[in-house]
């Protein structure tokens, strides 16, 4: 059977060109051919469709075989060029291959020239198939197979030619890190495959959002890169909440509707640094910031950078701060806000600096948890609290004490074990003690997380969320989890009288989790007024300046007995002493 070969013949004489087609066809092919004699008409022919091979004759008397290769060569097509000629020295002809030819067949002998085209044929295909392979290593070099956007080299190649302009042109330039929050949850609930769909559906709405001189970049996983020449802070923050709103509308993942949220770290040439590498990482220590603010995303700050030098000599102390006796557990009383009486005290870490003075936890807990030293800390936390809590008890004050969890040692396989060795080494029953875990610790890893929780609970320690209404679960995730109580975070509390949609999501939280059978603590209670729409809400407890601040262990015990809020009164229809200062 004939095989179909498309050919252009470059040939001024048609009897000469209807050989060549007979001696095609004896070799087995079926030419789809067309005879041009100019550059022009090749040229013209190139563009106007596909074809197999090339046979050009050499000496021509408007043209050439060596001006045809060069046309060929304009037009950027890689295609089998052979040469047939009559005159052809074999010096000539060792010329036009190094010009570019790829066979010369005399005219005289055409029954090679099917023999010919077979084996240039077969080498076209290898160097297609070769030049694919390296355009699609070349891809992968620079760009992300899922997405299809810049990848981490390409981002990086470019924030170094920007990085030159920006020098040259004295103008700024912002480096944006996004990424998704709890992306793990969403790939473990509804698979990797549909998180892949969900990432190349977030790439196309970071892609519209922005310019098309601005460089989207996927690093890897749930981390995207923006880059944005000539931008400062106003615009760099302008293009963040651009960013964020892009990703409000739902996403649609096959039957799935899921929303996806994200926090966006921002950093500037020069100020924030005059490289790539410290710009990066100033990037992404304030995409972390973000992940604790409200809107969504930071810009960078030295305070919050544990790699300046002020703050690497903070985290050294850090770490010998245990042993040189300079922590210290505040209290903070939960008062029950149906009585007025308290039910609790949440034991808070506190750092009295010997030069520096006292060292607020924001700034000294987000240290400990990036260098790992929270996991020492939450242990010596929890021995501290449960010493207090014997000392309280053996002087007649049994008022429950909680201690709050880190991700590393909710995830410590061996935490319930050893807290139970602490429990009964120290004398306090279950009951005395309660555990508040953030809802960002949960999510971190939902199943271990659940196990864990799971063992604590049966021993018949009281457990909570903390800060519920700041992470990514909803009350009906906690139908899962063996929790007593929720805690709304102060961000909504503070401001619930004023701001509408706080007071809502305030309302809501306290009915849903109700029908849960949850408790509910309301964080943040600093007014009368507060309080007074807390109890209309029927939430069950409270803390916050308004009742009292965090005090050390020793003013403690002197609260407990004066205080209002104390060990068997009742403020409810009596003067309320304390308020916020």
């Amino acid at each position: 059977m004939s095989k179909l070969l498309r050919v252009l013949i470059v040939e001024d004489s048609e009897n000469d060109a209807l050989l060549l087609l007979r001696g095609l066809s004896r070799g087995g092919f079926e030419p789809e051919f067309k005879r041009v004699e100019t550059p022009e008409a090749m040229a013209a022919a190139l563009s106007a469709q596909p074809w197999d091979i090339i046979v050009s004759d050499y000496s021509m008397p408007h043209f050439s075989g060596l001006a045809a290769l060069w046309v060929l060569k304009q037009s950027g097509l890689d295609l089998p060029f052979i040469l047939v000629s009559g005159t052809i020295g074999e010096d000539v002809a060792v010329e036009a291959m190094k010009a570019g030819a790829h066979d010369y067949v005399m005219k005289g002998n055409l029954q090679r020239l099917g023999t010919a085209i077979e084996r240039e044929l077969r080498e076209a295909e290898v160097r297609k198939e070769r030049k694919h392979t390296e355009e699609r290593l070349k891809y992968l070099a620079q760009y992300d197979p899922l997405t299809n956007l810049p990848n981490r080299n390409l981002l990086y190649e470019r924030m170094e030619q920007a990085l030159v302009s920006s020098r040259h042109e004295s103008k700024p330039l912002a480096l944006i890190l996004m990424d998704l929050d709890h992306f793990k949850e969403i790939n473990d609930t509804i698979g990797h495959h549909a998180g892949d769909l969900l990432l190349q559906q977030v790439g196309l709405r970071l892609q519209g959002a922005l310019r098309k001189t601005d460089t989207v970049a996927r690093l890897g996983g749930d981390e995207f890169g923006v880059l944005l020449p000539g931008v400062d802070e106003e615009g760099a923050t302008l293009a963040a909440r651009q960013l964020l709103k892009a990703l409000e509308p739902p996403f649609v993942i096959g039957e799935l509707t899921m929303h996806a949220r994200a926090s966006i770290g921002i950093a500037f040439f020069p100020t924030h640094g005059e490289d790539r590498d410290t710009l990066m990482r100033r990037a992404d220590i304030a995409m972390y910031l973000a992940k604790q603010s409200a809107n969504g995303y930071a810009v960078y700050s030295p305070e919050h950078d544990s790699y300046s030098p002020e703050r690497l000599a903070l985290i050294a102390e850090l770490h010998r701060t245990i042993d040189n006796n300079q922590l210290f557990l505040a209290y903070q009383p939960k008062i029950n806000l149906g009585t007025g009486t308290i039910t609790g005290l949440e034991a808070l870490a506190r750092w009295q600096h010997p030069k520096i003075g006292l060292i607020p936890p924001d700034q000294f807990i987000p240290m400990a948890e990036r260098t790992g030293f929270i996991k020492s800390l939450t242990l010596w936390g929890l021995k501290a609290a449960l010493s207090q809590s014997r000392y309280w008890l053996q002087h007649g004050v049994g008022v429950p004490v909680s201690v709050n969890l880190s991700a590393r040692i909710l995830h410590d396989g061996g935490f319930p074990d050893r807290m139970e060795e602490l429990l009964e080494s120290y004398g306090i029953a279950p009951e005395q003690l309660e555990l508040e875990i953030t809802e960002s610790v949960i999510m971190t890893d939902p199943a271990h997380a659940l196990d864990i929780l799971t063992r604590i609970s049966r021993m018949g320690v009281g457990l909570s969320i903390d800060d519920f209404g700041t992470g990514y679960s909803s009350l009906a995730y906690l139908k899962k989890l063996p929790v007593n109580a929720v805690k709304i975070d102060k961000s909504f509390v503070i401001h619930m009288i004023k701001d509408q949609s706080d007071a809502q999501i305030v309302r809501s939280t306290i009915e849903l989790a109700h029908n849960l059978g949850l408790k509910v603590i309301a964080e943040g209670i600093e007014t009368r007024e507060v309080w007074d729409r807390l109890v209309a809400l029927g939430c069950d407890e409270g803390q916050g300046y308004y009742m009292s601040r965090p005090i050390a262990a020793p003013e403690m015990m002197q609260w407990l007995h004066e205080s209002p809020w104390g060990l068997g009164k009742s403020t409810i229809g009596s003067p309320l002493m304390e308020t916020c200062s």
